[in-house]
């Protein structure tokens, strides 16, 4: 067996697994607790590497593209603090962090463990169900359905839609976006109606807007990962890399303009009704055009 304990968290190897588990201490991003233990089978690791610093180092595992759904989701985005395959390393503990990348890669190389994309998911993803509270609403996850409910503060056209349930099988892809502190965030819910669809997050009743707690909303990773864990592997995509279209997907060409048609009619019913402003109505329609 192979381990480090840090702070930051415990890294152990026993030869066929890494089993990553986050440190309890306060300096530990909530996301990264939150999410807890990991344990990485060899197959999904491309490679470790330790990294020496003056005042500390890093120890990084690089997983094999497609093998992680949370990686999948998150697109390289989760801040350095959040990702929970890298470990902050004390100086005098850099002995034990060689040690333990050297384990690994010699067990790489000895089970000749391949490099190139996985072709199915080798990690599960968080467990379900999973619900997480952000700024714009809160959105669940049951593992067969997407549920959002709004808060006071979302935008009224949103709340006048009410709660958004949306089955997995409906799901094409989920867009996640961290809320920066600088910059909003978003989860999108892209289904096969709404592909075309491109709202801003602050508008679209498919997407929440991460704008609050940036703490609390990198939590939305959560349940983007858990989705992400029961849509089509990404290999289930075409040579040229379009995505491979679903039997029971209706041809672009032919529901394009129904789409539009029904979400203009939607929001005219709004407008009738006093739920949306003149100005928001027409800020609103502008903005479905565009998306179309």
């Amino acid at each position: 067996m192979a381990e480090i304990i840090q702070r930051d968290g415990t890294w152990a190897f026993d030869g066929s697994t890494v089993r990553i588990t986050p440190g309890l201490h306060r300096s530990v991003p909530l996301f990264r607790q939150t999410y807890g233990e990991i344990a990485v089978p060899l197959e999904a690791i491309a490679g470790v590497v330790f990294e020496p610093e003056r005042k500390r180092g890093r120890l990084r595992l690089r997983l094999r593209e497609g093998a992680d759904p949370l990686l999948q989701a998150t697109g390289g985005r989760l801040p350095d603090g959040a990702d929970p395959y890298r470990l902050t390393v004390a100086v005098d503990r850099s002995g034990a962090a060689e040690y333990v990348a050297e384990e690994i890669r010699h067990s790489l190389l000895l089970e000749q463990i391949p490099k190139e994309p996985a072709r199915t998911y080798l990690l599960p993803g968080p467990p379900v169900p999973v619900s997480v509270r952000s700024s714009d609403g809160t959105v669940s996850f049951d593992g067969a359905r997407v549920r959002i409910d709004w808060s006071e503060s979302s935008d009224r056209v949103k709340r006048a839609t009410g709660p958004r349930i949306i089955s997995t099988g409906d799901l094409v892809q989920v867009e996640w976006l961290p809320n920066s502190g600088h910059e909003d965030g978003f989860v999108r819910f892209v289904t096969q109606e709404t592909v075309f669809s491109k709202l801003p997050p602050e508008k679209d009743p498919y997407a929440l807007d991460l704008w609050g707690s940036s703490r609390r909303d990198l939590l939305t990773a959560l349940v983007a990962t858990a989705v992400t864990a029961r849509l089509p592997h990404p290999s289930a995509r075409a040579p040229d890399g379009a995505e491979r279209p679903r039997p029971d997907a209706v041809a672009p060409s032919a529901d394009h303009h129904d789409i539009l048609l029904r979400r203009l009619r939607e929001l005219g019913e709004l407008h009738r009704a006093g739920v949306l402003t003149d100005e928001e109505f027409a800020t609103t329609k502008a903005a479905v055009l565009r998306g179309f």
